[in-house]
């Protein structure tokens, strides 16, 4: 037994794990191997999966249709997810913008959004970052002039992740020029299929799409899509971009990388023996490893103590897991020697720069994804908040320099 869990985690985690292995087909799971960017219907269908046992949502509370589970049990849960390749749900949906309508949102708000997230019928995007407003959030110029029953929106959006796939954006504007930056901030939930809309594609150094810009020309809101009230928009972001940075951490996927390592690493020759089998190599995974393993103990027991959602824990955890999926990724890399500089695009894209791959090409099957996954990281250090920002708070916060 792992001591950082208990028997009752153990019997947990056989339950999900028993399940998961029954009930996730193999074709969703072929497609997650390569750990490219789901496809829209892989999520759809799995959430529905879930949804028929009462695991579709394991972050949300019961009230509100989630399975109730403490931390440990949703860290769990997604650490067999990971596992077992399986595609993974509308994070932004899920994690991110449902707990921000549960929690300021009206009773009719959750009643229209909520069900749809759930059951894996609609799709979210973020609409935070614009063009000269990333990291530095409180500049963001979007604007939505109330007109009536409706806002008229107009600005743009930028680094939309998953936008491309999504229904709904949770939507930051400015409604109040006048006063303080930060308190002229408003939510609104904007319905992707309105008029005066226009997404653009944003093509990613891993050849791939991910992320996209979004245009709003007098795009005309319903009042009643405002979550909270007026100039809260700014409480709304830092309570969402904690969760975000929480989630940075990423535990269970390094884990999933570091095992897809050690294969590539079986597999892979030096000096005609297996690589894994070189104390060089061996060292720089071991290091890996001991810090995977010591940013999952802190994970937990930020999980089962008090603060846990602080904006500090929240830093502290997305720099250490963010850099350490890009050493996982960087290693991969190493390991396939001068056949690692080949992209080797999804063979199942739904959306490619190049079009469509079959897999085939100077890198074994082993290597598909892996370099696309190395430039792809180069985010995590960037999206949620970007490290060096992170850091200044942690030295406030943290150290009080």
């Amino acid at each position: 037994m792992d001591p950082a869990y208990s028997k009752e985690d153990d019997a947990f985690r056989a339950e999900v794990r028993a399940f998961v292995e029954a009930n996730l087909p193999p074709d969703l799971a072929q497609r997650g191997r390569y750990d490219f960017h789901p496809h829209r219907d892989d999520q759809a269908a799995w959430t529905r999966i879930l949804a028929d046992k009462g695991w579709s949502v394991p972050h949300w509370p019961a009230a509100y249709g989630g399975p109730g589970w403490n931390g440990v049990q949703r860290f769990i849960f997604e650490d067999e997810m990971r596992r077992a390749y399986a595609p993974t749900a509308d994070r932004i949906g899920s994690e991110l913008v449902a707990p921000v309508v549960y929690t300021f949102g009206s009773e009719e708000q959750r009643q229209a959004y909520l069900p749809g997230i759930r059951l894996g019928q609609t799709f979210w995007a973020q609409g935070f970052s614009e063009p000269g407003a990333g990291s530095d959030l409180s500049s963001l110029r979007t604007r939505a002039v109330r007109d009536g029953d409706h806002f008229v929106v107009n600005g743009q959006k930028t680094w939309t992740t998953e936008g491309h796939h999504a229904d709904m954006i949770f939507l930051l504007v400015r409604t109040d020029p006048n006063v303080k930056p930060q308190a002229g901030i408003s939510s609104l939930v904007v319905d992707l299929k309105t008029p005066g809309i226009t997404r653009r594609p944003i093509w990613t150094l891993d050849e791939g799409l991910t992320v996209n810009e979004f245009f709003f020309d007098d795009v005309r809101v319903p009042v009643e899509n405002l979550i909270g009230q007026a100039g809260q928009g700014w409480t709304h972001a830092k309570f969402l971009l904690g969760n975000e940075r929480t989630n940075s951490a990423e535990v269970p996927h390094t884990r999933r990388d570091i095992a897809q390592l050690r294969e590539i690493a079986r597999i892979e020759r030096k000096n005609g023996r297996p690589l894994i089998e070189d104390p060089i190599f061996r060292a720089k995974l071991a290091r890996i490893e001991i810090d995977t393993k010591s940013l999952e103990i802190a994970v937990l027991r930020a999980l089962t103590s008090e603060g846990h959602g602080s904006a500090s824990v929240a830093s502290l955890v997305k720099v250490r897991g963010s850099e350490l999926r890009q050493r996982v990724a960087d290693l991969a890399v190493d390991a396939l020697g001068d056949r690692g500089i080949a992209v080797n695009v999804d063979p199942h894209a739904e959306y490619s720069m190049v079009g469509q791959a079959d897999g085939a090409g100077p890198t074994p099957g082993h290597g598909i994804g892996i370099a696309a996954k190395a430039m792809f990281r180069r985010a995590t250090t960037i999206y949620g908040g970007a490290n060096e920002i992170q850091r200044t708070l942690i030295a406030k916060t943290v150290l009080e320099l």
